[in-house]
Parts: structure tokens; C-alpha cells; sequence
């Protein structure tokens, strides 16, 4: 799947999820990628759990610990056609990291989520779209 880093998304995510995903972000130094997902017609999609965050200049991989409006393999999630929208929360980069790739690693490589030279931010939220 082919995907862009979004730098000024227009979000359709509820102010309180995104309130406590902030939260979490300060308080337990995770990094949450929010997704967008576009498709032209109904599809179903799920994440692996083998998904992490691998920083450019180091051997560190950040864990997948919490998926939000998308089920965990092996089950499947049903989308309507149009946008989709999902949060996963991932633990802590380094401190050093300035570029990160994400990466999920399935029996599917061709339908694995894949998001590459992603820049580091202060507030480690992210948004992207596939």
C-alpha cells in the first residue's frame, strides 16, 4: 500500500479520544499514529500486532500496545467505502530518533500498512494516510 505523511489533516476523530491519546503520549512517552484510510469501495482490513516503529539511525523498535477503531488479527474489521479512520499507539522512540519508519509485518506483505521516512515531532502524534 502506498502512503503519505499528512503535516495538516483534516481529522474526523472524536476531541475526547484524541484528549486521551495526548495524555497518554506526555504521561507514558508513547507515539500515536493516527490513519486514515481511503478506499473506493467496501473492503476489510485488520492490524497485526507484529506492526512497530523502527528508528533510521538505531537498532530500537517501538511495540505496537494499543489499536484503536481496528480489530487485531486474526479477526476482521468490515469498512464502508470512502475514509476510515484509526488510532495505534506504539511505545516510546528514542530520545535520538529523527526519522522513523512504520511497519507492519504479516502473511500479506502486499496489504501490510507501511509508512517510511516519517519525521520525528515534539509531540510524537502523527497522522497519515493510505
Amino acid at each position: 500500500m502506498s502512503s503519505v505523511i499528512i503535516e495538516r489533516p483534516k481529522v474526523d476523530i472524536a476531541p475526547e479520544l484524541l484528549a486521551e491519546l495526548d495524555a497518554q503520549v506526555h504521561e507514558q512517552g508513547q507515539v500515536v499514529v493516527h490513519c486514515l484510510l481511503s478506499t473506493t469501495f467496501p473492503t476489510y482490513i485488520r492490524i497485526w500486532p507484529t506492526t512497530y516503529l523502527y528508528d533510521h539511525f538505531s537498532e530500537h523498535r517501538s511495540e505496537l500496545v494499543h489499536a484503536e477503531k481496528i480489530t487485531y488479527f486474526p479477526n476482521w474489521q468490515m469498512t464502508d467505502a470512502g475514509n476510515t479512520y484509526f488510532s495505534l499507539v506504539f511505545s516510546g522512540l528514542p530520545k535520538s530518533c529523527l526519522v522513523f519508519d512504520l511497519i507492519e509485518h504479516c502473511q500479506t506483505e502486499g496489504g501490510a500498512f507501511k509508512v517510511m521516512n516519517i519525521p520525528r515531532n515534539e509531540s510524537d502524534v502523527y497522522f497519515v494516510q493510505f
